[in-house]
């Protein structure tokens, strides 16, 4: 993969291309691409964890919260969840719908990578109620739910830089038959007039993620969905999070083997690569693409909203090993400050149902 990305540099007018372009082929090449290719990403034998694949507990939260939802403002039980990636969220909550609701379930799993699909089809059970797509634009319109867990960290991104003359776009080459970083004067006319939008003014030597690529997306979600919630999990900072000092080398980073990589240049197609999440972007961006702001907690703080407490069992099992004694642990760890949950937020918008969103602030 990096000799293949080394020739597309080469060939380009400039000899350089855009961090944004890097990182879709490394993640995205339709057969190279870290997300496309075989291999396992998640979990212990992979490169990351994330926490909706850590327990079926997760799944089965949202799925309880979602047939309240369905039952208290008539929305239709339909879900999409993009970038489904095992499927075990997928299965978890549907096996949860049908222990306890009567209605039929819709659920789409939208899925780019074949590699995903296969786990997925290995896990949910493909039926006219149960499909599995690869791109957002393969669907109609519809009401319901649109979920997702880390999908937005993993879009590509372009890197701006304050330097003493001003804004460069932070390029990637080829020098030496090694991919090197280039800067450039920035004349994006996008990440200008993101930067504009957002207020953004950099320090000296202060860089940044621009994620062009997540506006496009957020058109893409309002599009699909024409009444119903967005529900969106991502680790990421506002706009007064960004201009803290410790943030002036900004985040883009890789994970390979579990291990943090500082140099995302190193093992393209072998790596995962992602960036903190712009939420006041993304909230902004939403509102004028029709989706509602309803709230942003942490993942901690949503699911004590909708009721995990309920979940624990109070009783000792002096088994650890025992179903009981896991499903606690697996509460524990949703929202315990010393699990992964602290670290993510929740991001609720809706489309046409603004009488969820007064429900949901009068429940707090």
């Amino acid at each position: 993969m990096e000799d293949f990305i080394k020739q597309i540099i080469l060939a380009s007018p400039e000899r350089m291309i855009s961090y944004a372009d890097f990182i879709q082929l490394a993640l995205y090449h339709p057969e190279n691409g870290y997300y496309m290719r075989e291999g396992q990403k998640i979990g212990r034998e992979g490169d990351f964890y994330t926490t909706s694949n850590i327990s079926d507990l997760y799944g089965s939260m949202v799925a309880k919260w979602f047939g309240e939802v369905v039952v208290q403002h008539g929305l239709s039980p339909e879900v999409c969840e993009i970038g489904a990636g095992t499927g075990r969220f997928a299965q978890s909550f549907i096996n949860e719908w049908n222990k306890n609701m009567s209605v039929p379930l819709k659920y789409t799993m939208v899925e780019a990578s074949p590699y995903h699909r296969k786990l997925q089809q290995e896990r949910v059970q493909l039926n006219e109620f149960t499909k599995q797509v690869s791109s957002l634009e393969e669907l109609e319109p519809f009401d319901g739910l649109l979920f997702s867990n880390e999908l937005v960290d993993a879009l590509p991104v372009h890197v701006v830089e304050r330097g003493a003359d001003g804004l460069f776009e932070v390029m990637v080459s080829v020098i030496e038959d090694q991919l090197v970083e280039v800067k450039i004067p920035l004349t994006n006319e996008q990440i200008i007039a993101f930067l504009s939008q957002q207020q953004f003014e950099l320090s000296q030597d202060q860089r940044i993620e621009i994620p062009v690529a997540m506006m496009d997306l957020i058109l893409a979600l309002s599009r699909v969905l024409l009444k119903g919630i967005v529900l969106t999990v991502d680790y990421g900072y506002t706009n007064e999070e960004w201009a803290e000092p410790s943030r002036r080398n900004g985040s883009l980073r890789g994970y390979y083997q579990h291990k943090m990589i500082g140099d995302v240049l190193q093992h393209p197609g072998h790596m995962d690569i992602t960036s903190h999440v712009h939420f006041d972007a993304f909230v902004n961006y939403g509102e004028k693409a029709g989706l509602s702001f309803v709230d942003k907690l942490r993942q901690d703080e949503y699911f004590l909203a909708i009721g995990i407490l309920k979940e624990l069992q109070d009783h000792f099992d002096p088994n650890p090993f025992s179903e009981q004694s896991k499903r606690n642990r697996a509460i524990r760890s949703l929202i315990m400050p010393s699990g992964l949950s602290p670290s993510f937020r929740v991001i609720l918008q809706q489309k046409g149902l603004p009488q969820f969103a007064s429900a949901w602030l009068a429940s707090k």
